[in-house]
């Protein structure tokens, strides 16, 4: 009897001894790539929250009177000061605490609060540089110099059906993490204001707080920053490529603004007649500045730009914005049409001249302008130029340029930049007190 009792304590703790391998089998299994990628990556990635002061000047009426009539007294009461919080996801891209996030994340805020990963305090961030039209931000903690951060890899090497992982902050719930594969690696996306988005199109959930986190490939390299953008189909995510991102996250962290690169070309339609042949879109050259990166790289009046770097372009907008992309110093490799010949140019772009805005609107437009006491307005008009066609004259006052109130030649100079190739320009004339909105070219 006392025997038996101690076989089976014995058989049982043998038993037990042989499944403690099996359970490390299990458990090693159970540790995909996925998991791994996301070990690594995670300690990189940030929540952040944002604070707006929005201040608005509300009805004496309020809480007393019609609803009709509360809204025709609007902003005849007193101002009153909201503040609202809106979320995101950022990812550390520097160990002296540079995050890179979406522009829009950050947008009008007053305050900036970026937690650590598993960690519940916050630290407040500051603003160092945004690029709107790519929906691009840096900020900065300075709680230390040795966090943990991703590296930029790359995305123009992505293959379709590849395994994608996105790491982000959905609903300030803390890092989730959602799977996919790449579904497209160059989607053109219109956006706002004619500008054209290019993404990579995954099926990984991206929620809009996971707007700023990193899309990450296999190996845990950071290929792409992820962004919310409405969509009427379910399932479809994109992320803007780290190859854009990182061109521009040097010069935000060294200089707080994005350098403004120039070719030195006018780009203008391309005729219809054309695209229908082809069954192609692309962009026309219309001049090419003497001296010009463009003139370097033997652009000729008349030829078509199809692509540059893999990256086809159909409009001189979208030309310009992906131009936009790059920094002074980059090489840009043209995919163009001459005649029925597709060449290849390649283009070494350099910083924008001073006021180059000045020099576009008279060369694209014919508008040589002045300041003067009145604000802005036209010193001459280049004969038989979209200006003189449009019949305005001499001594006209630009008061709007695309809706932004021009009042000294800096601000027409920034609004003409900022929208290089964006055909037509809405611009507001007045002559005699009188105002006429004109569309130019």
């Amino acid at each position: 009897m006392i025997l038996r009792k101690c076989v089976l304590p014995a058989a049982l703790f043998f038993s037990l001894i042989c499944l403690l391998p099996m359970a490390g089998k299990a458990s090693e299994l159970r540790r995909s790539p996925v998991v791994d990628v996301v070990a690594k990556a995670g300690p990189a990635v940030v929540n952040i929250r944002t604070e707006q002061i929005i201040k608005r000047r509300g009805s004496p009426l309020f809480g007393f009177g019609d609803s009709f009539f509360e809204e025709f007294f609007r902003g005849f009461g007193p101002t009153r000061v909201y503040k609202t919080q809106s979320l995101g996801s950022g990812v550390i891209v520097d160990s002296r605490g540079y995050i890179l996030t979406n522009a829009h994340v950050i947008e009008q805020a007053s305050k900036i609060y970026v937690a650590l990963s598993g960690k519940q305090k916050e630290i407040e961030a500051t603003l160092v540089g945004v690029h709107e039209k790519l929906d691009l931000a840096v900020i900065r903690i300075a709680e230390g110099d040795d966090y943990p951060f991703l590296k930029p890899g790359r995305a123009n090497d992505l293959i379709l059906g590849e395994t994608v992982i996105a790491i982000g902050n959905p609903l300030g719930l803390g890092n989730s993490v959602t799977t996919g594969v790449v579904s497209s690696t160059h989607r053109r996306v219109p956006m706002s204001d004619g500008i054209v988005g290019h993404f990579i199109q995954t099926d990984a959930l991206i929620n809009p707080g996971n707007s700023g986190g990193p899309l990450l490939n296999i190996e845990g390299d950071l290929i792409g920053i992820n962004t919310a953008i409405a969509s009427q189909a379910q399932g479809i995510g994109f992320s803007i490529p780290i190859d854009l991102a990182k061109r521009i996250v040097s010069d935000l962290i060294d200089f707080g603004k994005v350098r403004k690169p120039y070719l030195g070309l006018l780009p203008g339609n391309v005729n219809r007649a054309l695209v229908r042949s082809r069954g192609i879109g692309g962009v026309l050259v219309t001049d090419v500045d003497i001296g010009s990166p463009a003139g370097q790289a033997g652009f000729s009046l008349a030829d078509v730009i199809l692509d540059l770097d893999g990256m086809p372009v159909e409009s001189p907008a979208e030309l310009m914005q992906v131009l936009d992309s790059y920094t002074p110093g980059h090489r840009v490799v043209f995919k163009v049409l001459r005649g029925q010949d597709e060449i290849t140019l390649s283009a070494l772009l350099t910083e924008m001249p001073e006021n180059y805005g000045l020099r576009y609107s008279r060369q694209l437009f014919g508008l040589v302008v002045q300041a003067s006491a009145r604000g802005v307005v036209v010193d001459k008009v280049v004969e038989d130029s979209y200006a003189a066609k449009a019949r305005i004259r001499a001594g006209d006052r630009i008061a709007e340029v695309e809706g932004i109130a021009i009042s000294d030649i800096n601000t027409y100079i920034d609004v003409i930049e900022q929208n290089l190739g964006k055909l037509p320009l809405s611009f507001l004339i007045v002559r005699d007190n009188r105002g006429y909105y004109i569309d130019l070219p």
